[in-house]
């Protein structure tokens, strides 16, 4: 003869399986990872890389206001990169969304990011070029990446 169950007992093993239940469906996959510091903005299921750089772009421009907003951030570095990533200039000099020099790039990496953030140390990193290229305009201006069309 089959016993009901107490109410209690009932009660341990549906927060038992909850528990469990809920350790399973949110922890992080296997190789995923969570990036410190700002604009850790993942890559969607079929997003392509030109929309993901315009999100950065506007992540970073929500944190540091730059003059002309995230419209002119995306079009200058539509205009220095196609908005992809890795570009590089022919001879290597210029790198990334905003192509910067290669031969600057530490010193801007060092000056305008904080160790905490765990932001690679890569001008082709999308996250690392943006958020240098929009903390240094925030501050100075688009100097650098003046000129015209945007």
């Amino acid at each position: 003869m089959d016993r009901p169950i107490p109410r209690r007992a009932r009660r341990v093993v549906l927060l038992a399986a909850l528990t469990v239940a809920l350790v399973l469906g949110l922890a992080p996959a296997a190789g995923a990872h969570h990036r410190s510091g700002p604009c850790d903005v993942h890559v969607l299921p079929g997003e392509t890389v030109v929309h993901h750089s315009k999100e950065l772009i506007r992540c970073a421009v929500r944190k540091w206001a730059v003059e002309g907003g995230a419209a002119r951030a995306i079009c200058i570095a539509r205009r220095e990169s196609g908005l992809i990533p890795t570009a590089e200039s022919a001879g290597g000099d210029f790198l990334g969304l905003f192509q910067h020099m290669a031969a600057a790039w530490q010193d801007r990496y060092t000056s305008w990011t904080w160790p905490g953030w765990r932001l690679k140390d890569d001008a082709l990193n999308g996250r690392s070029n943006t958020i240098v290229t929009i903390r240094m305009v925030h501050d100075g201006g688009w100097g650098p990446w003046g000129g015209l069309n945007c």
